[in-house]
This record gives structure tokens, C-alpha cells and sequence, in this order.
């Protein structure tokens, strides 16, 4: 071969070689470079998934909240739970055939309209109230959590009556809200865990049958002014309650329908935060509503009122002051808005039932509805008399609390 057609070889040969390693290297940054996009793609799709993974929804949160009636103590009740030979006191038989309906609750409130003073001072019913510490022990017993002590009678043995009740409630192991032994304790709202659900307490009454309340001394009873009653919801807010629940001392005794100051007093709570408000102090039953509302910033809300509960226990005899209903509520938070749902209320209708002067458990709270059925179905114990009587009020409990709320 030629010199010259090795060196036209030659470069034909460094060409392609040139050719071929350019290719190469186009090649290898393609693939480099598709690498790096399939790792970002990669990558990415990991961020999302750990992203999604963290953006965990809440779960629902459920509670049932039990509100219970008037507790009152009047002379009949606390002779007849007398036992003179321990010379100690017992409640429970009057509450044996309903408690299962309170112990149920996931929390349950009532409404103490006594004093729990002391011994020492002498036991005593209307009109200045003073019962046996053992009552709030049965109480406790039957499942009460928190009572409300904010009414009409809790001044009934001045100070030392407001102080000795909350210290005995204290050591009986009930939480209490309306009345208060410091100004601190005023300020110092009550909030309690239920299955991690944070429900805050108030409680107001609109007087204390005109026993003066030490002007030093203010902060012992929570009385009804809207200014005040604000400044509380405000505090209470400051919690982050996921509910907040009133007991109001209010209304007209032995009406079974409320007033028109009744009705402003609620929108009052409704519209600075409360969402649930149990009343009390009429003694007899008053109607029951769960609304709809609109706040100011626009947002709506669910709400639930009942204006009275009755007595729930008492030693009255006046026309349907010995009905009473056991309020059962399902409430829920929504995990994913935060909502607050009213999902029901329901109610046992209940009667106080007054076996007469000498009985033995004198007093006894009847399930209304179950002692009607056992006497149709022929195995009951109750006369037909009672029988008549518990028809007649249930007929009246279901006409002013009206239908149960689904």
C-alpha cells in the first residue's frame, strides 16, 4: 500500500474514532442525565408520599354528656336515709333503679341545691339548707362528676356554708363550678378531659334568696350579670375547650315553660361561645331545643338548651315537682372541620316516688317508663293507682321536653 492511501486510511480511521467517542459521550450524558431526572422523579414522588403521610386527619372524638336535674335535701329526705343504729347516713336506695342511666355517661352534671356545711351546724331542709356530707357521696356513687353550686340556696349558711360545701366535695372527689372560696378560684375555670375531648364548666344563679353575699367577699357566688358572664366565657375560651356547657339558676319556680329573659339570657351564651346550657331551679321540667346559629363572623354552629330538669330528688308536693328526666347526650368534634356536632339527646322520664311518713327508704326514683311496662306485661310491683299517677307524668314529661332529639 501506498503512503498516501495509509495516511487517507489513517484519517478516515481518526474520524471515526473521533465520531465514535463523541457518540459515546452523548450516550453516557443522555443516560447521566435521564439518571438524574428518573432520581428527582424519585425523589419527588418520596417527598409526596412522606408529605401525605405526615397530613394525618384527626379522628372524630364522641362523648355522651348525662345532666341530671335539682339534687334537693329537704327534712323528709335526709330522716328517712337515717340509720339509727350506725347513726350514719345512705342515699343510695334512692337511686338504685336509675343509676345505671348516670354511670353510663362518659361524664354527667347536676345541680346541688344544698349545702354540705357540716355536722356541726345541724342538718336542716327549707328554707336554709344544710344535708348530710353522705349525699354527696351517693351522688358521687351513682356517677355524678361535676355539680354546679351556683343557685338560689348555696348562701344559706353564709361563707362558712359556701367554703365547708366545696372543701366536703373536694374530699368526696366531685368537681364543683359556680360558687368559689377565692377570687382566684373564680377566675380559675373548670375544664375537664373527657376521652380527649376538653369540656370547660359555669355555672350562674340569679340570686341567693336575698342573703347578702359579703361585699368583700364578691367572688363567692357567680351571679348572673351579662358583663360578668361574658368575662367568664372569655376565660374559659382561653382554655381551647372543644365545649363549653352553662348551668343557669333561672326562670320562674312551678312554670313549665321559660321566659322571655330566659331566652335572651341563652342567645347571650349561644353568641359569645357556650354550646350547651343546662338550666335548673323551676323544680319542674321545661322544654328542651337544640338550634342552629349564626355567629357574627358568619359561621354557624350547633347549640342545645334545656330550660329545666326538675327535681331529681326532693321532698316537694307540689303538681310535677316529683318528675324529673335523666338527659343523655352524644356529642361530637369532627377530626376533619372541628365542628361540633349535637348528634342526640335523649331522656329517661323519672319519678320521685313517696312511699309515705314511716317507710323505710322512704323515697325512691322510679324509671317511669320501665314500671309502666312490668305492671302492662303483669310482673310489675306497682299499683294501679302509682300506675295511673306515672302515666299522667309521663304524658307531661313528653309534652314539655318533647320528642327525643335524633
Amino acid at each position: 500500500m501506498s503512503k498516501k492511501k495509509r495516511i487517507i486510511n489513517y484519517k478516515k480511521f481518526s474520524i471515526a474514532c473521533l465520531v465514535l467517542i463523541i457518540a459515546i459521550y452523548l450516550i453516557a450524558f443522555g443516560i447521566k442525565k435521564l439518571s438524574s431526572k428518573v432520581i428527582s422523579n424519585i425523589e419527588d414522588a418520596k417527598n409526596i408520599e412522606t408529605t401525605a403521610k405526615q397530613v394525618v386527619i384527626p379522628e372524630d372524638k364522641t362523648i355522651n354528656l348525662i345532666a341530671i336535674g335539682d339534687v334537693m335535701c329537704h327534712n323528709t329526705n335526709f330522716q328517712t336515709a337515717y340509720n339509727s343504729s350506725t347513726k350514719t347516713y345512705d342515699f343510695m336506695p334512692a337511686f338504685v333503679n336509675v343509676s345505671k342511666y348516670i354511670e353510663k355517661g362518659d361524664i354527667a352534671i347536676g345541680n346541688l341545691e344544698t349545702t354540705l356545711t357540716g355536722k356541726e351546724v345541724g342538718y336542716s331542709g327549707y328554707p336554709t339548707f344544710n344535708s348530710p356530707e353522705e349525699l354527696g357521696v351517693a351522688l358521687k356513687n351513682i356517677g355524678v362528676d361535676v355539680v354546679s353550686t351556683a343557685n338560689n340556696h348555696c348562701m344559706d349558711k353564709g361563707t362558712k356554708g359556701v367554703i365547708n360545701t366545696l372543701d366536703n366535695l373536694d374530699n368526696i372527689g366531685i368537681s364543683h363550678t359556680g360558687t368559689n372560696r377565692t377570687k382566684e378560684e373564680q377566675d380559675t375555670i373548670l375544664v375537664k378531659d373527657v376521652n380527649g375531648m376538653k369540656v370547660a364548666f359555669l355555672a350562674f344563679t340569679y340570686g341567693t334568696n336575698g342573703i347578702n353575699i359579703p361585699s368583700e367577699k364578691e367572688y363567692l357566688v357567680n351571679l348572673i350579670d351579662k358583663d360578668f358572664i361574658v368575662e367568664q366565657i372569655e376565660l374559659a375560651k382561653q382554655q381551647n375547650p372543644d365545649i363549653i356547657c352553662a348551668s343557669m339558676h333561672w326562670g320562674i319556680e312551678y312554670a313549665q315553660k321559660q321566659n322571655k329573659n330566659q331566652e335572651e339570657l341563652a342567645d347571650l351564651l349561644f353568641q359569645n361561645g357556650v354550646d350547651i346550657i343546662i338550666g335548673n331551679h323551676a323544680h319542674v321540667i321545661e322544654p328542651m331545643e337544640k338550634r342552629t346559629i349564626t355567629l357574627d363572623d358568619g359561621t354557624e354552629k350547633e347549640v342545645f338548651v334545656v330550660y329545666a330538669l326538675g327535681n331529681f330528688i326532693s321532698g316537694q308536693v307540689k303538681e310535677h315537682t316529683k318528675s324529673t328526666a335523666i338527659l343523655d347526650m352524644k356529642i361530637t368534634k369532627k377530626g376533619e372541620t372541628g365542628k361540633l356536632s349535637i348528634d342526640s339527646v335523649d331522656y329517661v322520664p323519672v319519678y320521685c316516688y313517696d312511699r309515705g311518713k314511716g317507710t323505710q327508704n322512704r323515697y325512691i326514683l322510679l324509671d317511669v317508663r320501665a314500671e309502666m311496662q312490668d305492671y302492662e306485661d303483669g310482673k310489675g310491683n306497682i299499683s294501679q293507682s302509682l300506675y295511673n299517677i306515672l302515666k299522667k307524668e309521663l304524658a307531661n314529661t313528653e309534652k314539655v321536653l318533647g320528642e327525643p332529639i335524633k
